[in-house]
């Protein structure tokens, strides 16, 4: 089974990040193919829809990767209440051909306070929008269950990861099976 682990935030050093290396932590397994894709390495062309976009090498690269997967770990911060820019310019290059019937989940990192939820609820509506099965256990980690190299390191929060993981690997092999 191949997952697609997709980092939705630019800066160096995140906690989405950490977040997302912690899934990818968690899914590691003969059983999984790991497909990583991180908008702050792999830098987009901003979305305009020419046809000489589709062509740039992160695009393609993008987009073959989320063809290949069979199920999808989607981490984003949270800006102004939303999704971070990038992921949804990311996002914007694919479309239900790569998401449709396929599982996803979905995971913030939250600047603090009680923020991430709102950057979940916008992922999920844009997610429902390309006809992804979006699961509904999801993840938001706070500051302070990271370390100072944005690792996720808060037992109860990797603990949560393990467990989202599982569960996205169990509904994928059964959505696989039925293709």
């Amino acid at each position: 089974m191949k997952i697609m682990v997709l980092n939705g935030s630019a800066t160096k050093q995140s906690h989405t990040r950490g977040l997302s290396k912690a899934f990818i932590q968690a899914l590691s397994s003969e059983q999984v193919e790991l497909l990583t894709f991180d908008v702050g390495v792999d830098m987009l062309p901003i979305f305009t829809g020419s046809p000489e976009d589709r062509e740039h090498p992160a695009v393609r690269k993008l987009q073959a990767y989320a063809e290949q997967a069979d199920g999808f770990v989607i981490t984003t911060p949270e800006y102004h209440n939303s999704m971070s820019g990038a992921l949804k310019n990311a996002l914007d290059y694919l479309g239900g051909r790569q998401f449709k019937g396929k599982p996803v989940v979905i995971g913030a990192a939250a600047g603090g306070g009680k923020g991430g939820i709102n950057a979940l609820n916008s992922l999920r509506q844009v997610l429902r929008g390309v006809y992804a099965l979006v699961l509904p256990d999801q993840i938001v980690s706070d500051p302070d269950q990271h370390d100072e190299k944005a690792d996720l390191v808060q037992w109860d929060a990797r603990e949560r990861v393990n467990g989202i993981a599982a569960e996205l690997q169990r509904v994928t092999k059964l959505l696989s099976a039925g293709r």
